[in-house]
């Protein structure tokens, strides 16, 4: 089996499900038992100065930090939150993706993110999307995802609306290019 750990799937145009549309989503986890991914282009409609301020009201925050987006990481567990972010351990349950990237999902992190101690880059999720077995390797080959390798620069420095548009560029096709509804051949 082939994992696509570490990779973005790429919402094709025809993707039907509103959660789903023009959605990147960062593979975290794929096995045997199936797959775990953050979307990383869908706004949860809350900053993370509110976020934080729901669990730690004495934590200071960055002005700057604090008008970050929060993001709809999947629709499964929406009250739960992953931060992906740079690699930086320290945190009470952290797992390294890469040698270059980390998910937390401890709220210990959470008090950080606005401040000095903070992982360089981050992004901040609410949820997350998770496939059983065979169920997303089958949705590939329905042509509803197009997939390319994850990088740090797509993941944390490219602005959420602009996600889904560089992850096909990254595949060196214009947006264009791609027929609302593939077939196979």
């Amino acid at each position: 089996m082939n994992s696509f750990q570490n990779y973005l799937l790429i919402a094709m145009p025809s993707m039907e499900d509103p959660y789903f549309s023009r959605s990147v989503t960062y593979i975290c986890e794929h096995n045997e038992q199936g797959a775990m991914g953050l979307v990383i282009n869908q706004p949860a409609g809350m900053s993370l100065k509110e976020l934080i301020n729901q669990t730690n009201k004495d934590a200071l925050v960055d002005a700057d930090k604090a008008q970050e987006i929060v993001l709809a990481g999947g629709p499964v567990s929406q009250d739960r939150g992953f931060i992906l972010h740079t690699t930086q351990p320290g945190w009470s349950a952290s797992l390294a993706l890469t040698s270059e990237i980390m998910v937390t999902t401890s709220k210990d992190i959470l008090s950080s993110l606005g401040n000095s101690e903070a992982p360089e880059k981050s992004i901040v999720t609410l949820g997350y999307a998770g496939w059983s077995a065979g169920q997303l390797e089958e949705e590939i080959r329905e042509n509803s995802w197009l997939m390319v390798e994850a990088d740090t620069e797509l993941l944390f420095d490219t602005p959420i609306h602009k996600k889904w548009e560089a992850a096909v560029h990254k595949l060196g096709i214009d947006t264009w290019q791609i027929a609302p509804n593939a077939g196979n051949a």
